[in-house]
């Protein structure tokens, strides 16, 4: 497949909403969206082995370019065929662009037009990263998507600064977009670039415009979840989804409940990840139909049913609250192991049923049915 050419088909739109099925065509296999992507910091989903993530169905996850790149480096994972071959992981890989992690370390960095110097939070020493060699670390990688280096800025920040960051990450995508262009014709990995602009409406639709007018294969919307209320983030999401073209993939970055979730699917958004199934997993919640539980409560202690009678997934097949309870309050690895597969299952399985009902134009009673149940009782 040519690096430029089209990887999206749109498969249903519901008639109700915006809501939409579609195939993204990927070097290492199609992509059914709506599509949720665990989480695999270090080219690993914690507690997970690969055979689990497929049994479950997954077909792309996600690793972090700012991580790998420290450690083990991106030569040793070229040496050892990508992050497939040094994985295991015979599936699809997308990989961020470190952008948001030098954000988030924002004591050891400093931004220049040039681009991003930092300090490792390892060991200390001293780094730079362009728009150009983040392009060649994750063609390094293999990925399968690529992301732009970019500069997030979190809410509050004002409108002028917010400019400047939405310039630099469009001259960034601009030069990105060259170098991807020129990595070697085996490469065939996609790029995204990333819409920026802070929570200023007008911020967002000249960030979005400059994004389509790139013509990369896909478009991130970012700078969300950065600490503004909820209200504001589902005003910025559906505003920002709005303004981006039917014949791409749009991908949010960092949402992981149901309710994040199904707000961004009914925005049409096709691809979302976060690390928040598997880290609550390893805290002792677990998703049920009917809200999170806190599995280290004593009224567990003698429950022998599944974690959800609802779901199918291996662990409520073979396995009780109870027993997960005692696993948990022993801290036993098997803990974090059972708890991450059952939280990525029920994910996986609530955006098989989003799916199906968009092909039968009934996404919206779904949602608000699911939604519903699920608040019901809340976290415990």
């Amino acid at each position: 497949m040519a690096k430029t050419e089209s990887i999206f088909t749109l498969s249903h739109q519901d008639a109700r909403c915006r809501a939409r099925t579609g195939v993204m065509r990927l070097p290492h296999g199609d992509v059914r969206t709506p599509a949720f992507m665990p989480v695999g910091t270090n080219a690993t989903v914690k507690a997970m082995t690969k055979d689990w993530l497929r049994e479950i169905g997954f077909e792309i996850i996600l690793a972090n370019t700012y991580h790998l790149y420290l450690r083990p480096g991106a030569e040793t994972i070229r040496k050892a065929g990508g992050l497939h071959g040094f994985s295991g992981w015979d599936r699809n890989f997308l990989t961020d662009s470190g952008g948001y992690q030098v954000f988030s370390l924002s004591s050891f960095r400093k931004i220049t037009r040039e681009g991003v110097r930092f300090r490792s939070h390892i060991d200390g020493s001293a780094h730079f990263l362009t728009p150009e060699s983040v392009v060649g670390v994750q063609a390094a990688f293999s990925s399968d998507v690529q992301m732009q280096l970019d500069v997030c800025t979190g809410h509050g920040t004002e409108w002028k600064k917010a400019r400047e960051a939405l310039m630099l990450t469009d001259d960034w995508a601009r030069r990105a977009k060259k170098a991807w262009l020129e990595t070697d014709d085996e490469y065939d990995g996609k790029l995204f670039a990333i819409v920026q602009g802070n929570f200023y409406h007008d911020l967002r639709k000249e960030s979005a415009e400059r994004a389509i007018e790139l013509d990369t294969p896909g478009i991130a919307i970012g700078g969300l979840s950065v600490g503004e209320p909820p209200e504001v983030y589902a005003e910025f999401l559906a505003s920002t989804a709005a303004l981006l073209p039917a014949g791409k993939p749009r991908y949010v970055m960092g949402i992981g409940t149901p309710d994040y979730i199904l707000d961004a699917v009914a925005n049409g958004i096709d691809v979302f990840d976060c690390v928040l199934p598997t880290r609550n997993a390893r805290n002792g919640s677990l998703f049920t139909r009917d809200g999170p539980i806190a599995i280290k409560k004593e009224r567990y202690a003698a429950d022998f049913g599944p974690v959800d009678p609802e779901c199918g997934c291996r662990v409520c097949r073979e396995y009780s609250r109870a027993y997960l309870r005692h696993l948990y309050k022993n801290d036993e690895i098997l803990s974090s192991m059972l708890a991450s597969y059952h939280n990525l299952a029920f994910l996986h399985g609530m955006i098989r049923e989003a799916r199906e009902a968009i092909e039968r134009d009934e996404f919206d009673s779904y949602r608000k049915a699911f939604l519903a149940r699920f608040a019901g009782r809340g976290a415990e």
